[in-house]
């Protein structure tokens, strides 16, 4: 490290521009960056939904309906010609609509009256089509430029185009709050005014290399897009603010800030590496998920956690040699206390009630987490903006429609019919729309316009389109999933393809749960580890993990208690985030009970730790929790939105457990921790008799 500072330090100017440079080329890298909006696409390959929709793309083409329109007011002619416009567009396909179930040139009057209404009623006609991916925000914005604002504009296709319009928007403006709010957290524990900006611009340029250097993948989820930034700036701020108060320290020791910059890297080097790597490891183990979107965002956040850890180590250190001599000038008197006496006394004396609390709560909590109803599409998205108002005024005039589509092998007629007439028995089952339905049986496809028998027939396989009055996801879609499943396998065996949005949710449940546990477990195994090499203790990796798992549990029990749904995604994600991100507080605590010890007895060393580090503590996890707030409250996507409140709400829980549960735990089993750490070296007093 000595060689490294030395060079940083004779280089520095070059070094600066070297990051700026890099910072700059990344941040218009970052503006060709795709962004994926299609939780579908993260399933594996080898997921029945998505070998069904290579079939459906392969035998078809367009996709199944995932958008439908509302056009007041219009007589049946009228009706039609919108359906032309619409199939018009550039980028919609499967445009379905009453002539496709019905024969429109004979009198409505005539036809079943159920089958009309699932398409025309009041004067108003439901339109359904499907949009292509990428094509969603251009495609929605040509539908209200025909239909105009006044006709509503529901399904999967027009959420996604919305959260497209929202997104880049909203990390924005959550960084506007953030940021300011940051600054504020640090100026309290600072001693310059513009020192916070050098911690932020530190890991500021690292997020800019970070997200520009996404497009060597090709594209990143919108979860990665809008989580990612947020949770490396306020995660890794904790290695600026290490090495910048180390700085300070050997300067009030009387050392050049050469010197006292070469020291303070040297020094401060072990804690940053210890805490980096705890982080990295929590991230790490999304990457060892099933579904796609962990990886995503692990590899992403794992990526942030590297440039942060470069960025403090090597840019850090040579901007501020740079600017310092214009940051002296901004010095201020200190605004929070470095040492916390009264803390330490207070809590000392409630230890074992405290132990007893966290006992008693934690045992139904580690119970409830596990019994959460969850979801996993978009959920409620944007529910008081236009997407979600358009959806309501639909479902009032028409219900709730999800769609789902069956591909079975051709040429095989009546095993066609005997499908469609059990998927039209099924419950919550309006309408299914199949070519023996439609048209008959009877009617060979060449008697019949392209067009009409290209919906129905490919050269391989016939397509039945079910609509079902349920919603995209939970209990009763996933049954009616199922039932449609097994219908299909009850005439075709194996020989059938599904797929459709609640097909897809319901891969993705399955999919999702085995990936929980295989998770879990490396993000522990691999962060015990890492414990265990930095304390040489047997013990102590039990105490801390403990310490944090019983903060997770505790805040994802939350929902379970109040009857809540969560979202599995932030459900799955929050377990390794919390745990990665929060395990330093633990960490710093325990390194100061440790050399605490060596020269105190068991309740002097508890007292002094508390004073010690609870400033510390206290800031970095303000700054966390307050990131998981502003991302909740900024974010109009659930899933986003989940992940910011159990962010936000998990660190305090983490803070308090590592503030007031973990020094009396360490005290209670001050004797075991002796024992089994390596050199420990506690100080013990000696009874004579």
């Amino acid at each position: 490290m000595d060689r490294i500072s030395g060079g940083i330090i004779k280089h520095k100017k070059a070094v600066v521009a070297l990051f700026f440079a890099a910072m700059a080329v990344c941040a218009g890298l970052y503006l060709g960056v795709a962004v994926n909006y299609d939780l579908a696409d993260y399933l594996p390959d080898d997921a029945p939904s998505t070998r069904a929709l290579g079939v459906m793309k392969e035998e078809f083409g367009p996709g199944i309906p995932n958008a439908r329109v509302m056009v007041k007011n219009v007589s049946v002619s009228e009706a039609l010609a919108y359906k032309q416009k619409l199939a018009d567009i550039d980028g919609v396909g499967s445009v379905l609509w009453l002539d496709d179930a019905v024969d429109i040139k004979t009198p409505l009057e005539m036809a079943d009256s159920d089958i009309v209404e699932e398409y025309y009623k009041n004067g108003n006609a439901i339109i359904s089509f499907s949009i292509g991916d990428g094509d969603e925000v251009r495609v929605t914005d040509g539908i209200y430029a025909l239909v105009g604002d006044g006709n509503p504009l529901s399904g999967e296709a027009n959420d996604r185009a919305w959260m497209q319009k929202l997104t880049s928007s909203e990390v924005a403006n959550a960084m506007k709050i953030l940021i300011p709010v940051i600054v504020a957290i640090l100026i309290l524990s600072t001693e310059f005014w513009l020192e916070p900006l050098l911690f932020l611009f530190a890991i500021g340029v690292s997020v800019v290399i970070n997200m520009g250097t996404n497009i060597f993948f090709g594209e990143i989820s919108f979860v990665s897009n809008s989580v990612s930034p947020i949770l490396q700036l306020a995660v890794s701020l904790d290695y600026a603010i290490f090495l910048l108060h180390r700085f300070s320290d050997f300067r009030a020791q009387g050392l050049t800030p050469e010197d006292a910059m070469r020291a303070a890297v040297k020094r401060a080097f072990p804690t940053i590496a210890a805490s980096a790597a705890t982080t990295f490891f929590g991230f790490l183990a999304l990457v060892f998920m099933d579904f796609g979107l962990g990886a995503d965002l692990g590899l992403s956040l794992v990526k942030g956690i590297v440039f942060s850890f470069v960025s403090v180590v090597f840019f850090l250190p040579a901007f501020t040699l740079c600017v310092y001599k214009l940051v002296d000038k901004t010095k201020h008197r200190h605004l929070m206390p470095d040492d916390w006496p009264l803390l330490g006394r207070a809590i000392a004396r409630i230890g074992i009630p405290i132990i007893i609390i966290v006992c008693v709560i934690g045992a139904p909590s580690f119970l409830a987490q596990n019994e959460n109803s969850f979801t996993y599409g978009f959920g409620n998205l944007n529910q008081t903006g236009k997407s979600g108002l358009d959806t309501a005024e639909i479902n009032r005039e028409f219900g709730r429609e999800t769609t789902a589509v069956l591909l079975v092998p051709k040429g095989e007629p009546a095993k066609e019919a005997a499908l469609a007439a059990a998927l039209a028995a099924l419950p919550r089952v309006r309408e299914v729309l199949s070519y023996t339905q439609a048209v008959g049986a009877q009617v060979p496809e060449e008697y019949l316009d392209k067009a009409i028998s290209e919906q129905f027939y490919s050269g391989n396989y016939a397509r039945i389109i079910v609509y079902a009055d349920t919603p995209e996801e939970g209990e009763l879609a996933f049954s009616l999933v199922d039932d449609v499943r097994g219908a299909a396998a009850a005439v075709y065996g194996d020989a059938y393809y599904a797929l459709g949005q609640s097909v897809n949710l319901s891969d993705m449940e399955d999919i999702i749960k085995r990936d929980q546990q295989r998770v879990n477990i490396i993000a522990l195994i691999s962060i015990f580890l890492v414990l265990l090499i930095m304390f040489r203790s047997l013990a102590l990796p039990f105490v801390l993990l403990l310490t944090i798992e019983a903060a997770i549990w505790i805040n994802l029990a939350i929902p379970y208690f109040t009857g809540s749904s969560l979202s599995y995604i932030g459900y799955l994600v929050l377990s390794t985030v919390q745990l990665g991100a929060t395990v330093d507080y633990a960490i710093l605590l325990t390194d100061h009970y440790k050399e605490n010890r060596r020269m105190l007895p068991v309740r002097e060393a508890r007292r002094k730790t508390l004073s010690e580090t609870f400033g510390s503590i206290l800031v970095s996890g303000a700054i966390l929790s307050s990131a998981g707030f502003v991302l909740w409250a900024s974010s109009s996507n659930p899933m986003v939105a989940e992940i910011g409140l159990l962010l936000g709400r998990g660190t305090l829980l983490s803070m308090c457990m590592v503030v007031f549960f973990l020094p009396s735990l360490l005290a209670l089993l001050d004797r075991a921790i002796a024992k089994t750490t390596y050199k420990a070296g506690f100080l013990f007093r000696k009874i004579t008799g």
